[in-house]
């Protein structure tokens, strides 16, 4: 049995939206050109457009996704530092296409590494810092594939760190690649390498030009990453954030640069027109649930869930917020129990809910501590 506790958090909210994001539109609701797309908003992965979503396709050098993500937690773990030195294997010196040409013996710090990997999808770059970080490309390999499997890319499967060379069992979906690159994007580290249009290396001797043009005339582009083979065609995950909200774009297999970034062109635009975030209220905001034969009477709560916002369509009316709670929960309470419902309407129609649990343990009392509660009451105490 519930009680609703209708008086609690009608927060009208003037000027948020006043609907949840509907279904992903899918097929040629956009006329996206290319057969596998996937549009993701960053902060509570909504998924707002789909074709062949779930095709598992060659994604050539987007593989780098994946490496450029290992780095970053490892440097922001402190693992790793940016000034850290790395030394260019006689492998990693003699990879071909996209690449700074690397000799055998060079070296470069992880910052210089990481700029040529995002910048200029440096296939060298990018198997010597595999080499660094995990001794061999295979392990670094074998690290990408826990990495994904934790993001829940239940259909990819890396063998090296590049892309470049064409493998039946190197593969991803334009979903998979939308998981990795939204945990990418949500490192500002990353950013500060894959927005960057043009710069250089060797104290200047070597020019760098970002091979994501939409970095230069997309505004609001955050990255990401391009790629290209002859069997995976033209392919691109890319990002960019206008008023707090950001949005992952994936195409793969476009017939070519100008209908890849179209197809992306035209994901983003339909997203920034239509969506925004609307916040969810904050832990203070929410009641606190009761407990029955707890250390103590009431537990606070805390939205279940990663994400403290809702992705809304633009216009329309005020979003109010409201809680659905049971009588009482039954101690002991853990951390993370759940202990109710967040439910969001709009002119009195239901739009969305969300989980709540609890914030905190409670511990259950023990008889003398019920004794001396049940003593306490009846004392009026």
């Amino acid at each position: 049995m519930k009680r609703f506790l209708s008086a609690i958090l009608i927060l009208a909210l003037l000027g948020v939206p006043g609907a949840a994001a509907a279904e992903p539109l899918r097929d040629n609701a956009l006329k996206i050109s290319a057969p596998s797309a996937v549009l993701m908003e960053k902060e509570t992965g909504e998924l707002l457009y789909e074709k062949g979503a779930h095709e598992r396709r060659p994604p050539a050098s987007v593989t780098k996704v994946m490496t450029l993500l290992l780095i970053i937690e490892d440097v922001e773990s402190g693992k790793i530092a940016l000034d850290d030195i790395v030394t260019a294997s006689e492998r990693a010196a003699s990879f071909g296409g996209s690449c700074v040409y690397l000799e055998e013996g060079e070296q470069m710090s992880v910052d210089e590494m990481l700029k040529c990997i995002a910048v200029v999808s440096a296939n060298d770059c990018a198997v010597a810092m595999a080499e660094h970080l995990s001794g061999s490309e295979e392990i670094f390999v074998e690290r990408m594939n826990r990495r994904a499997g934790e993001l829940g890319m239940a259909d990819s499967h890396f063998t090296n760190c590049t892309g470049l060379f064409e493998d039946p069992e190197h593969y991803t979906t334009a979903y998979d690649i939308a998981l990795m690159s939204r945990e990418l994007v949500r490192h500002e580290l990353a950013k500060r390498y894959t927005t960057i249009w043009m710069d250089s290396i060797r104290g200047g001797a070597f020019g760098l030009s970002n091979t994501n043009k939409l970095v230069y005339w997309y505004p609001g582009c955050t990255g990401l990453k391009t790629g290209f083979t002859s069997e995976a065609m033209y392919c691109l995950a890319a990002s960019a954030e206008r008023d707090g909200v950001e949005y992952v774009a994936v195409i793969m297999h476009g017939d070519s640069i100008e209908s890849r970034n179209a197809d992306a062109k035209a994901l983003l635009n339909y997203a920034f027109a239509n969506f925004t975030l609307a916040p969810l209220p904050a832990d203070a905001e929410l009641p606190e649930a009761a407990v029955d034969y707890g250390a103590r009477a009431s537990v606070p709560l805390t939205l279940g869930g990663e994400s403290r916002f809702l992705l809304v369509p633009k216009g329309g009316g005020d979003c109010a917020f409201s809680c659905s709670l049971p009588d009482a929960l039954s101690a002991p309470v853990a951390a993370g129990e759940s202990a109710g419902e967040l439910i969001v309407t709009r002119g009195g129609e239901e739009i969305a809910r969300r989980a709540l649990v609890a914030a905190q343990d409670v511990e259950r009392i023990g008889f003398w501590g019920i004794l001396a509660r049940l003593a306490g009451s009846l004392a009026g105490l």
